[in-house]
């Protein structure tokens, strides 16, 4: 499930990383559009003969453990195992990312509200670093400001040339789990 505010005047926004992977996941599996659901926009399919079903929730950031509570009711969900939120995270420079299979929000909004959902902290997820560069960390007055402001041209570049690997990381929990995912993709930029 990827995060972030539906609406055309946050699509281009840092808050809004998750639900830009999302839509890159879709469109390189060949699902359908998103469509309305009940909480959330989604798309499924089916990938390495896995059945996927990609979220944007509809109910904004801070909301966005609204889409996960219809999951709870499907047989043999289990967050741990089945669920990978997408999110945008501040603490992470641009171009940077990590994936943890539990822990804690950290702070952000959007998993603190899914950890409500689910009743615990044992879920799947990718950070996507949006932090910001020393020369534009005094121009927002506050955090909110900055991820609720669109990605200036340097950065967008900076976003399209991680979702390659972005993309990647979640094909192999799809396939392998997030153990794997995690020995895969966090690494330091000088480890080979």
């Amino acid at each position: 499930m990827g995060l972030g505010n539906p609406g055309p005047e946050y699509a281009d926004t840092r808050h809004n990383a998750g639900f830009r992977l999302a839509d890159r996941l879709a469109e390189r599996w060949g699902f359908g559009p998103f469509r309305r659901g009940e909480r959330a926009r989604e798309t499924s399919g089916t990938v390495d003969g896995t059945p996927v079903k990609l979220l944007k929730p509809l109910t904004y950031m801070n909301r966005s453990g609204a889409a996960v509570a219809p999951l709870r009711a499907l047989p043999g969900f289990d967050p741990a195992q089945h669920l990978l939120i997408l999110v945008d995270e501040v603490a992470l420079p641009l171009g940077r990312f990590r994936l943890r299979g539990a822990g804690s929000a950290g702070g952000h909004n959007g998993l603190k509200s899914v950890e409500q959902a689910i009743g615990n902290q044992e879920y799947a997820r990718l950070r996507i670093g949006v932090g910001p560069s020393e020369e534009r960390r005094g121009i927002y007055k506050n955090l909110a400001d900055f991820v609720l402001a669109p990605f200036a041209k340097d950065e967008r570049e900076d976003v399209l040339a991680l979702m390659p690997s972005l993309e990647n990381a979640v094909d192999i929990w799809i396939r392998e789990g997030i153990e794997r995912a995690m020995n895969a993709h966090n690494r330091r930029p000088t480890e080979s």
